[in-house]
């Protein structure tokens, strides 16, 4: 379906055809009309479809058409990080350029505190659309500086990764300050009973909009190198030496194994930096910023970039770490092969990771790619699952058994005497649970945010068949 089949504002087509945007996505197609029809909406596909669009077109061409009040605040967005804030902010700026009496406001934290003041003014003065991280927008809120009661549309975007990152309540809270005839609408990469709760509380008889998880495209060319820990290091210094070190991305699974992989690669003398959660938001903006203009070949980066960043020259994405699942698999090698470009996906599986890459086979539907190792870094493991005993299971040392039992024995004994047998302690958490846990933390600094300033748009505008000399192109994708 083309967008000028749609009924949408003349002036959003306008910004649509300069951008040259004719077609809509699947995901478009189904949600516009049930959006512009008022029904609340559960949008359930993966990043890279188009959802930032899908609920940006149609709220932005209602409130332009002017059945919404000017002087409050219309519509609130919520986005789980900064990053994904920040472009839907881009993507608001480019769709909205001839939209005369749109404005918005992003609201998230991590810049200094000068800012805040900022987006305290936009708040008061009723930006027609907020975008906001769920601690900072709690903080205006608390401060008084937000009032929610006249919102017509809430957008939970990504709100499966802002379960995972621990806003549950944040979002709730929220929502507790919004009217009752807000239309909701929630938007999810996946599809899990968290999610199904959460829309079952803030959601009302919502149209369901679910599209398959996509298969990787077919212009990724996937393969794998089996080997063990130790020479993942030893295969990317292979892999540069054949020329494969511009535009790469490396996912690691922990932000404290991208400082270490990001210091190697600095000692190899390759131009690379790194994201995670412990950079603040100037650090982070810097080194998105080197890395999109080119004046850094490689990206060391949690799944802090697997979603919701769009960086169409992508040339390699390699996993130094097997993903968790299948999707998250999906979405990392996404990053490459956009924009109708080939592109190349490495994934490092060693020993204990080979039972989890054959699980995202199974999901893909055939076998991606061995490659055989290099011969400087020697041999790896066997392609099939491993034993219990190989991961440390029963029997995997000598007299293991023996120990098990004495350690039984003495638990025993200790109940007998009425002591309580001494529990292990272990410091360690599972590294995506210490990831959200840091980036949460880092959403919920006050005052040391920023966002973008309140933007009110005059623009020149061209009405649909005009005969406008000159048109200033929107940057942004649609």
């Amino acid at each position: 379906m083309r967008f000028d089949e749609l009924h949408l504002n003349d002036y959003l087509l306008d910004a649509l055809d300069d951008m040259r945007f004719e077609t809509c996505t699947p995901i478009q197609e189904a949600c516009i009309p049930a959006i512009l029809d008022g029904h609340d909406l559960i949008g359930v596909a993966q990043t890279g479809t188009g959802k930032t669009a899908a609920y940006l077109l149609p709220i932005l061409s209602m409130i332009e058409d002017g059945y919404y009040p000017e002087d409050a605040i219309n519509c609130v967005i919520m986005s789980p990080t900064r990053e994904l804030a920040q472009q839907i902010d881009q993507a608001m700026e480019g769709i909205s350029y001839y939209l005369d009496g749109v404005s918005s406001v992003a609201v998230y934290g991590g810049n200094d505190g000068n800012r805040y003041d900022q987006e305290s003014k936009g708040l008061r003065l009723g930006a027609n659309v907020i975008i906001a991280t769920p601690g900072r927008l709690i903080s205006h809120i608390t401060m008084g500086n937000a009032d929610l009661s006249r919102v017509s549309f809430f957008v939970l975007d990504e709100a499966d990764r802002m379960l995972d990152m621990g806003f549950s309540d944040d979002i709730l809270k929220i929502a507790s300050a919004l009217p009752e005839n807000c239309q909701t609408l929630l938007f999810s990469a996946t599809m899990p009973p968290k999610i199904e709760q959460l829309a079952k509380t803030l959601l009302k008889d919502p149209v369901l909009v679910k599209l398959a998880v996509s298969r990787p495209a077919d212009k990724i060319r996937q393969s794998a190198y089996v080997c063990h820990e130790n020479q993942k290091l030893g295969i990317i210094r292979h892999l540069f030496k054949q020329n494969m070190l511009q535009r790469v991305i490396i996912f690691v699974g922990s932000k404290l194994k991208v400082k270490e992989i990001n210091r190697s690669l600095r000692q190899m003398k390759v131009n690379c930096g790194e994201m995670h959660s412990d950079l603040d938001q100037a650090e982070r903006d810097d080194v998105m910023h080197r890395f999109k203009s080119g004046q850094l070949d490689v990206l060391v980066a949690t799944d802090i970039v697997a979603r919701g960043i769009d960086i169409d020259d992508i040339a390699c994405v390699i996993n130094y770490d097997v993903p968790h699942d299948s999707e998250d698999y999906v979405h990392r090698i996404g990053r490459t092969a956009r924009a109708d470009r080939d592109g190349v996906a490495i994934t490092l599986v060693r020993g204990r990771e080979i039972s989890d890459f054959m699980q995202i086979e199974k999901f893909l539907g055939y076998a991606v790619e061995k490659t055989a190792l290099p011969e400087e870094v020697g041999e790896g493991p066997e392609y099939k699952p491993m034993s219990r005993s190989a991961k440390g299971g029963r029997g995997s040392r000598k007299g293991g058994n023996d120990r098990r039992r004495k350690g039984k024995g003495k638990d025993t004994r200790q109940k007998a005497e009425g002591k309580a047998p001494k529990q292990k302690s272990s410091s360690k958490e599972p590294q995506e649970k210490a990831e959200n846990k840091a980036v949460q933390a880092g959403e919920a600094k006050e005052p040391t945010n920023t966002g973008s300033e309140s933007k009110r748009r005059r623009r020149p505008r061209k009405r649909r068949g005009g005969n406008a000399s000159e048109t200033k192109t929107p940057k942004t994708e649609g």
